[in-house]
């Protein structure tokens, strides 16, 4: 599943870079901390992947 504007994709980046280690789970604030809750490892890493040319920055 694709994100659907910059804001989600880069929530998505932060979350999977929790969930793998690199960053602490108390860094995350928001839409990034609700994904860190809420989803896998793998749909995190489909929603980190879309590229943001072209998407707005808000949906």
């Amino acid at each position: 599943m694709p994100a659907r504007s910059k804001s989600q994709q880069k929530a998505a980046g932060a979350a999977l870079a929790a969930k793998r280690g690199e960053i602490g789970r108390g860094e995350l604030k928001g839409a990034a901390r609700e994904m860190y809750n809420s989803m896998t490892e793998e749909q995190l890493r489909d929603l980190a992947a879309t590229k943001r040319k072209g998407k707005p920055e808000h949906v």
